[in-house]
């Protein structure tokens, strides 16, 4: 079934997890259970592909993907950064930005794999209580946006 903007789930993503925003794209966390600090970067209008942008706008979607990851890293010092460009199902160009920690549930594996560990309580917290701190960081690096 083809993805319209009444049904797209990032058309109607929550306000609450909404970070950062312009007039053309938006930064959500993406509440996983496993990885409170999983932020998205999604692109607003029903674009499905990098090269459907127009260089300008590619250019600054990759600045603000750059901009999460070194947020990510200054707030919270992860172990390493995951970053992806994927959706199958949605038809926004969005990329995933991930910070991981060795002591994950899912290290070294993929946050999509099979966990790996019980979560760690501690790393959960400290990702849920950096959200803030995220948004802040963004504000700084990308200015206020809208949102």
């Amino acid at each position: 079934m083809p993805v319209s903007a009444t049904t797209c789930e990032l058309c109607h993503a929550k306000p609450a997890n909404l970070l950062w925003r312009n007039d053309r794209l938006r930064i959500l966390a993406v509440a996983d259970p496993d990885i409170p600090a999983y932020l998205r970067v999604v692109w607003n209008a029903h674009v499905r592909e990098m090269t459907d942008l127009d260089p300008a706008d590619a250019a600054h979607l990759l600045d603000v993907v750059l901009a999460v990851e070194r947020a990510l890293r200054a707030v919270l010092a992860p172990d390493k950064i995951n970053v992806a460009s994927l959706g199958n199902l949605v038809p926004h160009v969005h990329w995933h930005v991930i910070p991981r920690f060795l002591s994950d549930a899912h290290f070294p594996q993929p946050i999509w794999g099979t966990r790996q560990r019980d979560p760690d309580p501690a790393l959960l917290a400290r990702q849920r209580a950096a959200l803030p701190a995220l948004k802040a960081a963004l504000a700084r690096s990308l200015g206020d946006g809208l949102g």
